[in-house]
């Protein structure tokens, strides 16, 4: 038995100036850590109701290597190496626009796996929800920038990419020239240019949102020279091996029900986490019915809910505990085979079942991959799905790779001083609780202030300090506090034009914050970028591999 290893977060950040990156391991260790990926795997000893895990994992890889093949090949032309017993390297991220340092985690995926022989398969995880059809443009000039939302299709009910279809083929069409105009006054030349009619004519040919935004980045990535294949986890679901591995799962959810909700108490006391939403909740029971780490839905309701199971004598129960409900001819101690025929049905008749974001990796780690590489999000997680491993398995996890970089906007950006709202709003407290200190008795003539006092500045400061100086009793604490905040106030109307001089002072920091705010984020989507953006990440990617 293995000895359980503590969960503890590694401390992850994402590179906070633009051009830096992150590489955890070094590329100069990936060579070892996927020999030790490789060694891993040929020691595994577990069955899957009936399959090997480790006879499991040679056909999965085989499966999935041809299925990426057909489907890149639908769009643009790849070379990748034909030796099925190349090493894999995976990485994979929702089909959305998301930013260069997500797309330098594909950069660095293609580059390792061309510098060990390997192949490249980037997995598009089309079963997370699309939640928004916009993206947040910048516009303005680098003194006054603003966002604006611009919209590349029409609003729709949430549901995963795999069936998110465009609704609205103008908006969708339109998008890369309005984006441009937003944008064109702080970068004039984005490659929105060579980006979105790929999109457009990808949407023509597949209908679906995902598919389009990705395909098209990716014919953008073989322009570059990066050979890599990419599948939909959709198509990876409807592999033998993904059913072999979901039908074990079920079969043996109860044990699994309770490592993973006691695995997740540990992660939270270990590292002192008080919400029960992180670092994912707890699988719950509800009459009778166990949360399994899956999606369900169907295609007549694609809304994605939790996966409820569930015994019933001989078979298993399936349900979203909504309308769609299928069982399946499985014990926990029977041969898997039957029930993997029938998930391999469920397709056919519209439903759908998907894995969860830890299942996803955890099936990806453990039978497809010889290099794993996350985003610094994943790799959070995924110290979570080590420790699953470990304790359902009983097997040593592999090893993965942590990638991620930031990039700006290429804006000329004025200088700000990051302690100007601190120091002003220090000036200011200064100036309502110690105001003494900054008024001119030299100056005082004895007239009343504008507010009409009746006192001298001078006197004020000096009834202020003989109260200060005035040792606290209980018999004197009321009327010395009383005293000392009067004298604050009536020395107020000397510091009007010093009061009014900070506060505009303080607006314009602020403006100038929240113009940094704007052109310093490094979420803006990778096609807002310049032209050349792809061709920095692949030559900073060579550089750290040299």
């Amino acid at each position: 038995m293995l000895m359980d290893q503590r969960t503890t977060y590694r401390r992850l950040r994402a590179p906070g100036e633009h051009g830096q990156v992150l590489i955890d391991p070094a590329p100069s260790a990936v060579a070892s850590a996927v020999a030790g990926n490789v060694e891993a795997r040929d020691e595994f000893q577990y069955d899957l109701q009936g399959r090997d895990l480790r006879e499991l994992s040679t056909s999965a890889r085989s499966e999935l290597i041809e299925t990426a093949l057909n489907h890149t090949r639908a769009y643009r032309d790849v070379t990748v190496a034909s030796d099925n017993g190349a090493p894999l390297f995976l990485a994979g991220h929702q089909p959305k626009l998301f930013h260069p340092g997500v797309w330098f985690k594909n950069v660095a995926l293609t580059q390792l796996a061309a510098e060990h022989g390997g192949i490249a398969v980037n997995l598009l995880i089309d079963n997370d929800v699309c939640r928004t059809a916009t993206a947040r443009v910048p516009g303005g000039t680098p003194a006054a920038p603003s966002v604006e939302t611009v919209a590349f299709d029409e609003a729709a009910p949430e549901q995963p990419y795999e069936e998110r279809a465009v609704l609205d083929p103008a908006t969708f069409e339109s998008f890369g020239r309005r984006a441009a105009e937003v944008i064109r006054p702080l970068v004039p030349d984005t490659m929105l240019a060579n980006y979105w009619p790929r999109a457009v004519e990808r949407q023509r040919a597949t209908g679906n949102l995902g598919q389009a935004l990705a395909q098209a980045r990716h014919q953008l990535e073989g322009d570059a020279g990066l050979q890599s294949l990419e599948i939909a986890e959709s198509a990876v679901c409807q592999t033998n091996a993904f059913h072999w591995f979901a039908t074990h799962l079920i079969a043996q959810l109860p044990r699994f029900w309770e490592i993973y909700n006691s695995s997740i108490r540990e992660v939270r006391r270990e590292n002192h986490i008080r919400s029960h939403a992180h670092p994912v909740p707890d699988l719950s029971e509800v009459d009778g019915w166990l949360e399994a780490p899956f999606w369900m839905w169907s295609e007549a309701d694609p809304q994605r809910r939790a996966l409820f199971v569930r015994p019933q004598g001989d078979r298993i129960v399936l349900s979203d505990r909504h309308q769609t409900e299928v069982s399946l001819d499985l014990t926990p101690d029977g041969d898997g085979a039957v029930a993997v025929d029938q998930l391999a049905e469920l397709p056919n008749r519209g439903i759908k079942i998907r894995p969860r974001a830890l299942i996803t990796t955890m099936f990806a780690r453990l039978l497809l991959s010889d290099l794993f590489l996350h985003g610094i999000g994943g790799a959070k997680y995924d110290e979570l799905t080590d420790r699953l491993i470990r304790r359902f398995f009983q097997l040593q996890p592999p090893e993965f790779s942590v990638v991620s970089a930031t990039l700006h906007l290429p804006i000329d950006r004025p200088p700000i001083d990051l302690d100007d709202p601190r120091r002003i709003d220090r000036r200011l407290r200064e100036l309502t609780w110690h105001p003494e200190r900054f008024v001119d008795t030299s100056t005082d003539r004895g007239e009343q202030s504008a507010a009409g006092s009746s006192k001298s500045l001078t006197s004020l400061v000096e009834q202020k300090r003989l109260w200060i100086g005035t040792p606290k009793t209980p018999e004197n604490a009321h009327t010395r506090h009383l005293e000392i905040a009067s004298a604050n106030v009536a020395l107020q109307p000397w510091l009007t034009e010093q009061r009014r001089d900070l506060l505009s002072e303080r607006e314009e920091a602020a403006a100038a914050w929240r113009a940094e705010a704007i052109l310093a984020s490094r979420e803006y989507a990778f096609c807002l970028h310049e032209r050349e953006t792809l061709s920095h990440l692949i030559l900073e990617m060579r550089r750290r591999s040299a």
